[in-house]
């Protein structure tokens, strides 16, 4: 079993299906078939359709190049399920557009990691300053490196809610996982642990805060 989500790739053996989102093996096979002899869509601009066959729910995913023209709906990772709503519904839209624009992705993903350094006490204005302060407060040093991955991602002149014309879908699944694990460091894991400690018994918390008021 993998836990990572894998998002499909061209002549991947094995992918998040982006029909049953199950990772499985794939089997590729060319498009043929048709009613001229060439077969249906052999090249198209010098490109060939090809079929991935999922082996888990056995439904085909049709690829022109290295670009899914079928099924249109999105295939990447679903968002961190801790993330503010407005900042999932950035992402969400993200994931519909991916396979038809990355770039647009891109920008909102990128506006999403703005919204989210908001969402952790910072202006949210400029993600170079927010990170520089987040830094200040104690961010973890894996997650600075995770933003400012994002930053540069691309192209670091970019603003966080713009367009960059070099942005492509290997870009845009990067920023899709690097949103995801920011959201895990900051929001998810704090929750968990926030959780975790109120179960503990009303005396014995109690005595962790006479510890640490005492300083012993």
């Amino acid at each position: 079993m993998k836990s990572e989500y894998i998002a499909p790739f061209f002549k991947g053996d094995a992918f998040n299906c982006p029909s049953c989102h199950v990772y499985a093996k794939q089997q590729w096979f060319y498009m043929a078939g048709a009613d001229h002899s060439e077969g249906y869509g052999r090249q198209f601009n010098n490109q060939q359709f090809l079929i991935s066959n999922c082996e888990k729910c056995n439904f085909p995913t049709i690829w022109l190049g290295n670009r899914i023209v079928f099924p249109l709906h999105t295939t990447a990772e679903p968002p961190n399920k801790d993330l503010p709503d407005e900042i999932k519904a950035d992402y969400e839209e993200a994931r519909e557009i991916a396979n038809l624009s990355p770039r647009g992705a891109a920008a909102l993903l990128r506006l999403g990691i703005q919204k989210l350094c908001a969402h952790l006490g910072q202006p949210g204005k400029n993600i170079n300053k927010d990170i520089k302060a987040l830094v200040e407060d104690g961010l973890p040093h894996r997650v600075q490196q995770a933003l400012d991955s994002v930053r540069v991602i691309g192209n670091d002149a970019v603003h966080p809610g713009a367009i960059d014309l070099k942005d492509d879908r290997e870009t845009v699944n990067k920023l899709f996982k690097l949103v995801n694990f920011i959201a895990t460091k900051m929001i998810s894991e704090p929750l968990e642990i926030d959780e975790l400690y109120g179960t503990l018994p009303q005396d014995k918390l109690e005595g962790i805060k006479q510890r640490d008021s005492s300083g012993v």
